[in-house]
């Protein structure tokens, strides 16, 4: 039996003359459901569709009319072939496979698909009918619009020279048949290589050079256990994939190499060619390499593997080595339900080279985009993740980042354990990371990568790569993806009105209102609502805080001058910012208010042995920042709202002393003057006169973070006593009143609280989760609900909301954006704070404060 293997994608050329069968074998491998109809294209085909010609016959002619015909045939064929290329090359594009039926007779014929294959990195076959020229002629007597004997003849001869030369052209495979051949003819489809199904799970790993140990802790973190035969099986059968480099530098790369020999053939594991991969494989095929940059450890273990166990069993190895890493594929595409979901690659790869094989394809995946060398002789590598612009997330790694870098939808998971730093994992479908720390770092080289970005952590981030738009992998809420709009609007404001971007080091999130208004009658807002929302979330404890009608200001105060210059590059006691990371107080206010905040705080740094803290506040009075929208929006409205009010009451007074029957409509007017003198006495609780430092409060309600910690893990509690801890060591500071919930009477309790505090004129409390982050199965949940009184919320939704019309419309609110924003803007903030304590680059935690201000940017009604 004759086989011909057709690739998954690519060209296919049928050669031979006319009569020698091309259509007819295409027309039998369609009925056999073997090749798709839309996979062939014809230059008949194509003659006919751009001119509506099925055929035309010059032969027996006159020669003036034979040579007319022949050059209409000539324009027809070149506009046929330009369209039919067209087809063909975008069917390559798209990683398709396309037969062409055409004779194919001529090398310069042939030569431009192999060219067009090359070009779009796509195999071309050919596929060669060889009949005798008697069984050409005697075909043709047989057709509808034969072609002429003088014509086969002509085609003939210049078959034979192809014959003599298309196996030297450059074809990935050549298969010439006979008419008995094509009897017995077999067609089997190859899958692409490159694509393989998700199946229970896969876990990438990223460059282990050699650190064999950390790759058994990190197997044995996700779940993998040894079995009797030495294969390392998880109990749910998922499969390990790596990113290439195994090798080279680190202690233990046979072991390493070893592992993944028996793996990749038991179909257990994948592994993928890579820079130090290649070099090794063609150091093993007797290739004249410089064995540099740690490859040399290979060479000097196998010496050593060779004294122990012999030149043969050596050699075997070596050769079993050799099969491996030059079978290694140049990425791997990772489908789920028949979508393409990650890429995995070593160090990095062009959106359209994904699912295609080819020379430069795999010259690019092992070293990525580069430009020449530096002084040092290492390669100058270019950015080739902000092309990247097909929905597939690219997993790679090669060039060590102190942590897993997501940038524009491509994940760098080298975290390079063979310099000191950690071992990363990508659990696939999870999209969950998991990692182990260097036990040293084995490398042990001057250039450390890992150091040298250490170096470099207060380099000013690449604009370029946020402008259209970006994501962020949070460790809380996953990944969050940011528009070019919005991060356009925010990088405005970065540049134009913030403080220097190395001092935002976190911007706190909005503050939901409950996911629904409350349903009690008079009431837009309630404290059962929150309540229900966590217990309905599983929270039973539950924190209720007195919220201070201030403004949100981060405080970031450093132990002394010194140290600030080693966080942030400068010297300088602290700085005090909105939560749009502007400069909240003045200049020369906030020196003063660093110098008191310094001196009173000296024994706290002293106590926690902290360069830094770092903290959330409220900032009172409202007024600091708030006095324009104070006077413009509020003492106008309320005083004019009231004046407008009183005239009408007295006319309405008159009319009703003349007999008139204005009596209901005194009634409304009466209360719309009682709401307006609750306006105007609610916003005025919150104002008071400062001088100076007198008359300002600070409430800190999150302690977030220390020079050497986070405080995440702390429940809400423990950040109650820290604010109470400050407000005991400083004048400035403020103790913030709050109440535990955990049964009914205690929720009860805190109702009659906010009850009393509302009525009072304060704005109200929020609602927290005994622990910082909660979660209900696997859902973040809020982490916070502000509950706002009757009275304040005059302020926030007009003078006269609560009349029966005006509610009944606001209760039909919609919370849904806010609560989102709300989350995402939480585990941004989260993640900038322990990027920044983990000493990460400026770029690493910039990302996450960019993102609050994209968000922020959002449209979201201001009211919430």
């Amino acid at each position: 039996m004759t086989e011909i293997n057709l690739p998954h994608a690519g060209i296919v050329l049928l050669v031979g003359p006319s009569n020698s069968g091309k259509t007819t074998l295409l027309n039998q491998l369609i009925q056999e459901q073997q090749i798709f109809s839309s996979e062939v294209v014809s230059s008949d085909q194509f003659r006919v569709l751009v001119s509506d010609i099925e055929f035309i016959d010059w032969n027996r002619r006159p020669k003036s009319e034979a040579d007319a015909l022949f050059y209409e045939y000539q324009q027809i064929s070149n506009e046929a072939f330009e369209a039919m290329d067209y087809i063909i090359a975008k069917r390559c594009r798209l990683n398709k496979l396309t037969f062409i039926d055409a004779t194919h007779l001529r090398d310069y014929e042939r030569e431009k698909y192999l060219q067009m294959a090359k070009r779009y990195h796509v195999p071309a076959i050919a596929i060669v009918l060889n009949l005798a020229e008697t069984e050409l002629l005697r075909r043709d007597l047989a057709r509808d619009f034969p072609r002429g004997k003088n014509r086969i003849k002509q085609q003939y001869q210049h078959f034979k020279k192809t014959l003599r030369s298309i196996k030297k052209e450059g074809f990935r495979r050549c298969y010439i048949f006979g008419e008995e051949e094509l009897q017995v003819l077999n067609v089997n489809r190859l899958d692409n290589p490159l694509l393989i199904d998700v199946g229970n799970g896969i876990d990438i790993i990223g460059d282990i050079h050699g650190c064999f140990e950390e790759f058994s802790e990190l197997l044995s973190k996700l779940g993998y256990r040894e079995n009797d035969e030495g294969y390392f099986i998880h109990p749910e059968g998922r499969k390990i994939l790596s990113l290439g480099d195994v090798m080279s530098r680190g202690p233990r790369s046979i072991e390493t190499l070893q592992f993944f020999q028996k793996h990749v053939t038991a179909g257990l594991a994948y592994m993928i060619d890579s820079n130090h991969g290649w070099k090794i494989a063609r150091w093993l095929d007797g290739k004249n390499v410089k064995l540099a940059h740690g490859d040399e450890n290979v060479k000097a273990e196998f010496d050593e593997y060779e004294s122990k166990f012999g030149k043969d069993e050596t050699e075997r190895l070596k050769e079993q080595i050799k099969e491996l890493l030059l079978e290694a594929k140049s990425h791997y595409v990772i489908r789920k339900n028949g979508v393409n979901v990650p890429v995995a690659v070593h160090a990095g790869i062009k959106d359209h080279y994904i699912g295609k094989q080819s020379p430069r394809i795999s010259d690019f995946c092992r070293y990525g985009d580069t430009d020449g060398l530096d002084e040092t002789g290492k390669p100058v590598r270019k950015d080739w993740s902000i092309a990247h612009q097909s929905s597939e997330l690219i997993l790679w790694g090669h060039d060590p980042r102190t942590q897993p870098l997501l940038v524009n939808n491509t994940l760098n998971i080298d975290q390079g354990v063979v310099f000191g730093g950690n071992l990363t994992a990508y659990c696939f479908p999870e999209r969950k990371l998991v990692s182990v720390k260097a036990k040293v770092d084995y490398a042990n080289v001057p250039d450390n990568p890992l150091k040298e970005l250490e170096s470099k952590r207060l380099a000013p981030p690449n604009i370029r790569k946020f402008l259209d738009g970006y994501s962020v992998l949070t460790e809380q809420y996953g990944e969050i993806a940011f528009y070019a709009d919005s991060t356009k609007s925010a990088l405005d404001d970065l540049s134009h009105y913030t403080l220097p971007l190395e001092e935002i080091v976190y911007l706190p999130p909005t503050m939901s209102p409950t996911p629904k208004p409350s349903s009690l009658p008079g009431y837009l807002e309630h404290p059962s609502d929150a309540f229900d929302y966590y217990q309905a979330n599983g929270v039973d404890t539950m924190i209720v805080e007195k919220k201070h009608m201030g403004s949100r200001g981060i405080l970031f105060l450093f132990k002394n001058k010194q140290v600030a210059k080693e966080y942030i590059g400068r010297e300088t006691l602290g700085s005090i910012y909105t939560r749009t990371g502007r400069a909240f107080f003045k200049k020369e206010l906030e020196e003063q208010i660093l110098q008191v905040l310094n001196s009173d705080l000296s024994s706290y740094f002293e106590k926690y042995n902290t360069d830094f803290v770092l903290m959330d506040a409220e900032i009172l009075p409202w007024n600091l920042k708030a006095r324009e929208l104070i006077m413009n929006q509020y003492a106008h409205v309320g005083e004019m709202a009231l004046f407008d009010r009183s005239k009408l009451r007295e006319q309405l007074k008159k009319a009703a002393a003349n007999g008139k029957d204005v009596g209901s409509w005194l009634e409304e007017t009466d209360e719309k003057i009682h709401n307006a003198l609750v306006f105007n006495e609610v916003y005025q609780k919150y104002c008071w006169e400062t001088e100076g430092l007198a008359g300002i409060q600070i409430a800190p309600f999150h302690t977030l973070a220390h020079s050497n910690e986070t405080f995440f893990g702390q429940p809400h509690t423990w950040h109650m006593e820290k604010n109470k801890e400050f407000s005991d060591l400083l004048d400035l500071f403020l103790e913030t009143e709050y109440r535990m919930v955990n049964d009914e009477d205690s929720m009860k309790s805190a109702i009659k609280w906010w009850e009393e505090m509302t009525e009072d004129g304060h704005e109200g409390f929020v609602v927290k989760p005994e622990s910082y982050v909660a979660r209900h199965k696997g859902k973040l949940l809020q982490p916070a609900i502000k509950v706002r009184g009757r009275k304040y919320l005059h302020i926030i939704y007009g003078i006269d909301y609560l009349q029966p019309e005006n509610l009944s419309r606001l209760k039909q609110r919609n919370a849904g954006k806010k609560q989102r924003n709300a989350l995402k803007e939480f585990a941004l903030g989260v993640e900038a704070v322990n990027r920044f304590v983990r000493r990460e680059s400026l770029e690493r935690y910039h990302e996450c404060v960019l993102g609050v201000l994209a968000l922020e940017s959002d449209p979201v009604d201001p009211r919430l």
